[in-house]
């Protein structure tokens, strides 16, 4: 790509509901995330961490939306309102924002910030729909509803630090699905976005499923993020996550996926801002999740074995 990566850290935790996940960052910084952004091509230049206070200080309930259950909301959304600025001011520079989490609603911040310069599409690589409001929500942990944020849905659209306008239902798409609660398949049956499940890639391949995600994300849209938890892998592959689920993608259908992204960027100059998210280093083997992490950004950067 021959550009600047920002790198942003977002160490929250606020939105899971494990402790340990704000941790992920220090991780796969440590796993030679610069080493490996080198070896692609991209000068990585690192902004350092968010300062945010420990989840043990604060009141999980002390900020509650109109309806339903939303813990660390206000601290949620003080974060993701300055990631978002962070994210906005790199891409202004001429520059690529690539957050690390953290848990997945930092991506709240990270695709409202990508959004301020024009039509964005989203690229979702995870087991879970995170499609969850606060009135939906069976656990009120936010990782588990940023694109209801995103869209504003339920009683986010009173939250503007939530809700990305320049992000339309058509232009998120989902790849690798596989746990969703009775409630979120209505919900995404019911949407305009698309939902390629795990069936779908074992069916299909990986690389038909992606090209046609990505061909779907960037239709009507000046760029697209592509966000990528973790536990879209197979346990076996990626164990330091919070919330694993049998049945993932494999080592090498994760390299292959992110290949895909990159190869269609190089062509068309798609790929406008990245989040890499639930890296639980407590859970993990010889920082094995966290080293993957670096290899797969490597390689949505273009890194290739030749």
């Amino acid at each position: 790509m021959g550009q600047t990566v920002r790198i942003i850290g977002a160490p929250m935790d606020y939105g899971a509901n494990r402790r340990g996940v704000d941790m992920g960052p220090s991780a796969i910084r440590y796993a030679g995330l610069a080493d490996e952004l080198e070896q692609a091509g991209v000068d990585p230049v690192d902004a350092g961490d968010l300062l945010m206070p420990r989840a043990e200080e604060r009141d999980p309930d002390a900020s509650q939306p109109s309806e339903g259950n939303a813990k660390f909301l206000r601290e949620v959304g003080d974060v993701c309102s300055r990631l978002s600025d962070q994210v906005a001011e790199a891409i202004d520079d001429g520059e690529f924002p690539l957050v690390l989490g953290g848990d997945h609603s930092v991506a709240i911040g990270s695709i409202r910030g990508a959004s301020q310069a024009g039509e964005l599409g989203v690229v979702w690589f995870d087991a879970h729909a995170d499609l969850n409001t606060p009135e939906t929500s069976p656990s009120g942990n936010v990782h588990g509803m940023p694109l209801a944020a995103t869209l504003g849905r339920g009683s986010f659209g009173d939250l503007e630090w939530a809700n990305a306008p320049g992000v339309r239902e058509e232009s998120i798409v989902y790849v690798g699905l596989r746990s969703i609660d009775e409630r979120e398949r209505e919900l995404v049956r019911e949407s305009e976005m698309t939902a390629f499940t795990m069936s779908d890639i074992d069916e299909r391949g990986i690389t038909s499923v992606v090209e046609e995600a990505l061909g779907l994300a960037t239709t009507g849209t000046d760029g697209i993020h592509v966000s990528l938890d973790l536990d879209w892998l197979d346990p076996k592959a990626a164990p330091g996550v919070g919330t694993p689920v049998r049945g993932g993608v494999t080592y090498r259908e994760a390299h292959s996926a992110l290949e895909t992204v990159s190869t269609r960027h190089e062509r068309e100059d798609v790929l406008r801002s990245m989040d890499v998210v639930e890296v639980n280093p407590i859970l993990d083997e010889r920082n094995e999740t966290a080293t993957l992490a670096a290899e797969l950004t490597a390689s949505a950067f273009g890194k290739r074995i030749l």
